[in-house]
């Protein structure tokens, strides 16, 4: 963990003890970009920035280009430059690489000078800026389930290598069955169990609650709570101390949605509230209303009940934000308690918004539970789309648009209340694409061109797969 505040008259103090530092910027797909550089290089660019090549806003997350070239990085511009900015309030150490400094970095436009369009970071700052102009800070809470396999060979050099000559059902989970929150699983691996824990800490991405799901070698982890800009950046972070502290025992975390057929997926559920600027609870009604639309709001304010109908409303066009790849759509099935419509209850985990206000939770605990994404989105998109479609609500003054789950109600099947979400990734990227979206209404047309595009390279690529599953099924029966 950082021990010092870092600012510009500081920077060169705290730092010198070392001789190189390590900056990384967030891409399209959530995954962190970067590079080790000089302490000498890194105290040349803090004021003006570097130079850091586009192409990571080109290519998927296999470094292949986009079949659609796409604004941002292209032939025409040569994959020119863009600027990246290291942020000094994001400074700490990675204990498993002997401390060295590291810093995230934004990504601007080197003409305009302004955020990237596609810049995680930025979209999420800008989002956060509508509600901060009234005096509203978001807060939020990040849970990450995911599964863990065991590399066959310890010593191989990781698990794609093990892939490349054996089929993906062969390799095995850290632990067999179905054991949620067992005691005893996490010894069987004790030194990971307990140096992911510890690794966060040091980190700065600390780790709330830590335990076995149900699933094999499944774990979930819930985030310290935190302010929602902070939140985005530690969940990124947490996903990379799990894989750096993975693979020195040999291990593969997979944050994959659905991993294993037959079994439950990955979710990324995210808690978000607004506070006031004396730190109270926004979304907290301190008297309860008398009558309410519905029962289940009758502890939460208007704000709350104008953000909550806010992203119901723009639920189904923003969901390649929260369900961004093929796989995605395989955990958002019916019966395995992953939501599928758009929905919303009082303490209700069928639901895609599960409400959280007394008398279950205490006044300053009032928030929402978004438990439509996976644990494969990008945190900052989702976040920024939570957001940004709650304030909308806020500024439409939108009125709740479907009625809640009652209790013992399920939220899959044909009598379902809300809207039916997308099934696969191409429906709701046309959804998202479309000219009267509530995606381009809120984040504009050059980031929905350009992240469409992304979505939409993803679905050629699985449209033009072909799969073990077609292989075994067809190779001898038609």
């Amino acid at each position: 963990m950082s021990d010092s505040k870092v600012t510009f008259e500081n920077v060169a103090e705290v730092l010198q003890n070392d001789t190189r530092v390590k900056l990384a910027g967030v891409d399209a797909d959530g995954m962190l970009r970067g590079k080790l550089v000089s302490k000498k290089k890194f105290l040349s660019v803090i004021d003006d920035g570097f130079g850091f090549c586009s192409v990571i806003f080109g290519w998927d997350m296999h470094d292949r280009t986009y079949f659609r070239e796409l604004q941002i990085s292209n032939k025409e511009n040569g994959y020119r430059d863009i600027l990246a900015k290291p942020d000094l309030s994001s400074f700490r150490r990675i204990p498993w690489e002997n401390n060295v400094p590291f810093f995230l970095v934004s990504f601007y436009d080197p003409d305009t000078r302004e955020p990237l369009l596609a810049c995680p970071r930025g979209l999420l700052n800008e989002a956060l800026r509508k509600p901060a102009a009234k005096g509203y800070r978001a807060m939020a809470g990040a849970e990450f389930e995911f599964y863990q396999f065991a590399t066959p060979d310890r010593n191989a050099s990781s698990t794609a290598t093990f892939l490349k000559e054996n089929p993906v059902e062969t390799l095995p989970p850290l632990t067999e069955g179905m054991f949620g929150y067992s005691l005893t699983r996490p010894i069987h691996n004790q030194e990971y169990y307990y140096g992911v824990f510890d690794a966060c800490e040091q980190f700065n991405c600390g780790i709330e609650g830590w335990h076995t799901e149900s699933g094999p070698g499944v774990y979930e982890a819930a985030l310290q709570f935190g302010e929602a800009s902070e939140m985005a950046d530690k969940a990124g972070l947490f996903k990379y101390v799990v894989k750096s502290i993975g693979t020195k025992h040999g291990i593969t975390p997979t944050f994959m949605a659905k991993p294993r057929e037959g079994l439950p997926g990955n979710s990324g559920h995210m808690h978000i509230s607004l506070v006031n600027s004396d730190g109270t609870n926004a979304f907290f009604r301190s008297t309860p209303d008398p009558s309410p639309p519905y029962p289940d709001v009758a502890h939460l304010s208007d704000v709350g009940r104008y953000f909550l109908a806010g992203i119901l409303a723009g639920l189904p066009d923003i969901m390649p934000m929260f369900a961004p790849t093929v796989n995605s759509y395989k955990r958002l099935v019916e019966n395995f308690w992953a939501p599928v419509t758009v929905s919303w209850g009082l303490e209700h985990r069928a639901a895609s918004i599960r409400l959280i206000t007394p008398p279950a939770a205490s006044p300053k605990a009032t928030r929402l539970e978004i438990r439509v994404p996976g644990a494969d989105a990008n945190p900052h998109f989702v976040l920024a789309a939570i957001v940004a479609l709650g304030w909308r609500g806020v500024e439409k003054k939108l009125e709740i648009p479907v009625p809640p789950l009652s209790k013992g109600e399920d939220m899959g099947g044909a009598n379902d209340k809300g809207v039916r979400l997308a099934k696969n990734l191409g429906a709701a990227t046309a959804t998202f694409m479309h000219k009267d979206s509530v995606a381009r209404e809120v984040f504009g047309d050059a980031f929905v061109e350009h992240f469409g595009g992304t979505r939409e390279h993803e679905v050629r690529l699985w449209e033009e797969a072909v799969t073990d599953w077609e292989v075994r099924r067809y190779i001898e029966t038609v």
